[in-house]
């Protein structure tokens, strides 16, 4: 289970946090102002994708490293062409004579996706960030992560660069029926993590899940159950939540396509309404949708919940009309 919001408002910097309940762990859309984001929560981010390197979009780097700096954190990032080299500008600028010292080691996974293929290289805080190239993929298929909780894919969209878009998907939700941990004289606490963890993971219903606990004025109880019998009575499995990121994109045939279907049947579609359609010339020339070109296309993909953001400065007091217009194409 999760928490997914817009970090800033409809006119701030584009970005999305995505926050695991009941885990030390986050993700991120987009790397734009991140202020509004305390460092406890900066500090739960494993992965970070970003879609394109204009400022608005990437600006908040420099923020998370700053939080980072010797912390014993390593952080996957992905991004489009020419991303390794915007991300060893950003470190280059910056003088790391002293980073050998530093106790723990913060390093940073970045990935660099094309079309034809994806390669990886890691920036080792006690090494001054030097890269070393970790692995080189051919071919993309639009896979990002593969985790045993989630997974993330990308399309590349036209923006007169190229500029990716992300899914979000959670895998199988484990739900715990807690009348029946009652009548089993079970309790609650961390070990239903790793029951969940063991469901999700596929492991055999052999597996042996050790449970401890503490009674009130007794000692402390343990007791092993076989994983296959929790299967069978307090576990409940439903489909898990997709979440789509969508923006700076041009409205044509080719995007519309691509967001669509990364959009399909998601519970809940971040994207961009960055004009009115009266002024849908001037998003056509700026590379970005108009309000009624994302509803209608939330309203295709059969998404279930959208929110909207990046909305134009010049209808600052104004959102109200963006959100009517992508709501009413969205209804139909």
């Amino acid at each position: 289970m999760f928490n997914a919001f817009l970090i800033n408002d409809p006119f701030g910097d584009p970005g999305v946090y995505i926050e695991f309940k009941y885990r030390n762990e986050a993700l991120l859309f987009d790397l734009g102002d991140l202020h509004l984001l305390p460092p406890r929560k900066l500090l739960k981010v494993s992965h970070i994708f970003v879609s394109h390197t204009h400022m608005d979009h990437f600006i908040g780097f420099d923020h998370l490293l700053r939080v980072c700096l010797g912390r014993d954190r390593h952080i996957s990032l992905f991004g489009p062409p020419g991303f390794h080299k915007q991300v060893e500008n950003k470190i280059g600028a910056y003088t790391w004579n002293l980073v050998e010292n530093y106790t723990n080691d913060f390093a940073l996974l970045v990935t660099e996706v094309h079309p034809e293929g994806k390669l990886t290289r890691c920036y080792h805080c006690r090494t001054a960030f030097k890269p070393e190239i970790l692995a080189e993929e051919e071919g993309f298929d639009g896979a990002l992560v593969e985790r045993n909780l989630f997974s993330v894919r990308g399309t590349f969209l036209d923006h007169k660069i190229p500029c990716l878009a992300f899914r979000f998907e959670e895998k199988s939700r484990v739900n715990i029926k807690k009348n029946v941990l009652q009548e089993m004289g079970l309790p609650v606490g961390a070990w239903l993590m790793e029951l969940k963890n063991h469901v999700l993971s596929g492991d055999d219903d052999d597996t042996p899940v050790k449970i401890i606990w503490r009674e009130r004025g007794q000692e402390t109880r343990e007791k092993i159950v076989p994983l296959g019998e929790l299967k069978a009575t307090v576990v409940k499995i439903t489909p898990g939540q997709k979440i789509t990121y969508i923006t700076d994109a041009i409205y044509n045939d080719e995007n519309r396509r691509k967001i669509v279907a990364l959009a399909d049947g998601s519970d809940l579609l971040f994207i961009e309404a960055t004009f009115l359609h009266d002024n849908a010339d001037s998003a056509a020339k700026k590379y970005h949708l108009t309000a009624l070109q994302a509803g209608t296309m939330a309203r295709m993909a059969g998404a279930k919940r959208v929110s909207l953001f990046h909305f134009s400065p010049k209808y600052k007091g104004l959102g109200e009309l963006l959100v009517e217009e992508a709501m009413q194409a969205f209804q139909g």
